[in-house]
């Protein structure tokens, strides 16, 4: 099955594809589509196939946060690419994807479900996390979601909060939560984009990975860079980020992915490079054991091992030394 995207309220709405029919949904920024948004997404599926309905996902673009805070706004896990991939694994019927600006933002919580979930997607029943907020008024909470599906005839419901934990089992009697197992040094903590970005700050692959469900990667399309790496001996695949900041930085051990299945090892640096002077976030890979032109193609980045920090060094030379000393380091860990 291949996922559709529905892109803004200009556009037909639901009933332009299914004949009026109604759809199960649910609202929110998915960045990361980690386990405790698949939960939700499980849910939607179990429930349209229930009622013999489409299933859809709501999201927004720029996430809202974006929009009101700008560079302060917490970094992307996803481009919107990569978050539309991710959706596209699960039996989902259809993407909606919102664009997130003035007008938008201004809508009160009431309006917002008349406009979008009644009038536009013509929704039936909604699934929701428990901690979910929306209007521009900030009202907009599962209690009014509630209100308004009687008067409206639609049914809501929300997901149980998904742990990491380092307990296994089922939920805890008189509880509302779900776990997951996780590393012993782990503590049972609410699974978000927010826990996500913490251990990928602090380089800890392993647990990202657990409460995402898979390894974290970055995808990109390999472009012509300032060819510096390439005049230090050091050649490297320039992958672009499409995102005002980077979810972390520093010097890594990474394994490169082609989309011909190929995968090839490599030490990357994201970030901004602060001996070049350049301000804006990058990622560059240095491939061990390849020189075959990659421009133009779009790869995945897959983070292993983080080496060190971004580090201003005083001058080239320098530079060019510790560069040596990385991958030195990265061809001992891949054994070449």
């Amino acid at each position: 099955m291949t996922i559709r995207l529905l892109r803004g309220l200009h556009n037909p709405g639901l009933e332009f594809f299914e004949a009026k029919r109604k759809c199960v949904a649910t609202i929110g920024n998915f960045d990361g589509v980690h386990l405790g948004h698949q939960a939700i997404l499980h849910q939607v599926i179990i429930e349209a196939e229930k009622r013999g309905l489409p299933s859809l996902v709501v999201i927004f673009e720029p996430q809202p946060l974006e929009f009101f805070k700008v560079k302060d706004a917490p970094a992307r896990l996803m481009r919107f690419r990569e978050k539309c991939q991710a959706l596209a694994q699960f039996e989902l019927d259809y993407i909606f994807c919102l664009r997130f600006d003035e007008a938008l933002s201004h809508l009160s919580a009431q309006e917002f479900i008349e406009k979008v979930l009644i009038n536009h997607i013509q929704l039936e029943h909604l699934v929701v996390g428990d901690d979910f907020r929306f209007g521009g008024d900030r009202l907009g909470d599962y209690a009014l979601l509630q209100r308004s599906g009687k008067r409206h005839n639609f049914t809501v419901e929300n997901t149980p909060t998904v742990l990491c934990t380092n307990e296994s089992g089922t939920n805890e009697p008189g509880t509302n939560e779900q776990y997951v197992n996780e590393p012993e040094d782990l503590p049972a903590t609410r699974i978000s984009s927010s826990l996500v970005r913490d251990f990928l700050a602090r380089g800890e692959f392993e647990h990202a990975k657990k409460v995402l469900g898979r390894p974290y990667e970055i995808m990109g399309r390999v472009i012509h860079g300032q060819k510096l790496g390439r005049q230090l001996g050091f050649p490297t695949a320039n992958i672009t980020l499409q995102r005002v900041k980077a979810p972390f930085s520093g010097v890594y051990l990474v394994r490169l992915n082609r989309s011909n299945g190929q995968s090839l090892d490599g030490v990357a640096n994201i970030g901004v490079k602060p001996t070049v002077g350049n301000f804006k976030p990058s990622l560059e890979v240095h491939l061990l054991a390849f020189n075959e032109d990659l421009y133009g193609e779009i790869v995945s980045v897959h983070f292993l091992e983080k080496l060190r920090e971004e580090k201003k060094f005083n001058g080239i030379e320098e530079l060019k030394s510790q560069i040596n000393i990385d991958v030195a380091s990265a061809k001992q860990y891949f054994d070449i």
